[in-house]
């Protein structure tokens, strides 16, 4: 059994439709959460840290990083619901809010091969492991956990930390993060 602590990246700079960077890092708030998420983690003692390739994933986990002395591997699998290639960067937040409207048996199979791939990786790990992702992941695993089909089930905060177990066959939800509104443009 390994338990797993999926962490919100903290407030980034920017967000989808409001920045001209793609990939913003943190804004000076998103640090000073980054830094509260690790002095709570690094009592929890993960084994292993994983981060979405994301700037704004990183940059939340790299004061846990430092704190332990490890280093964060960079994940895919635990990236950002990734965007149809033909959805202009403004249009991003539109789009991800009619698919967070959904249930996954509505959405494109292409995002269903996303989500199926994010749920194996969270249950093939077998460390206890503080995994730094984003928000529709984060729902995603906790939608698996409750059985909860919708995209969008739980709404965690920035640096939230949502805790999981997994015995490699599926997820049991252990304590939810933080909860509030988030900002989708």
């Amino acid at each position: 059994m390994a338990r797993i602590y999926l962490v919100r990246h903290g407030e980034p700079t920017g967000s989808w439709g409001t920045s001209p960077d793609p990939d913003p890092g943190l804004s000076d708030l998103g640090h000073q959460q980054a830094a509260t998420a690790a002095d709570r983690l690094r009592l929890l003692t993960p084994r292993q840290i994983v981060t979405s390739p994301l700037k704004r994933a990183a940059e939340t986990a790299a004061p846990l990083a430092t704190a332990l002395s490890m280093k964060a591997e960079v994940v895919n699998r635990v990236a950002e619901i990734p965007s149809p290639a033909s959805i202009a960067m403004h249009a991003r937040g539109d789009w991800l809010r009619e698919v967070m409207s959904r249930t996954w048996e509505d959405v494109d199979p292409g995002l269903v091969r996303w989500r199926q791939a994010a749920l194996d990786y969270l249950m093939s790990l077998s460390e206890d492991t503080a995994v730094f992702s984003h928000y529709v992941l984060i729902n995603v695993a906790v939608g698996a956990a409750i059985g909860d089909e919708r995209v969008h089930c739980f709404a965690p905060t920035h640096a939230s930390v949502t805790i999981l177990d997994t015995n490699g066959r599926g997820l049991t939800l252990v304590e939810l993060g933080a909860t509030g509104a988030s900002a989708i443009r």
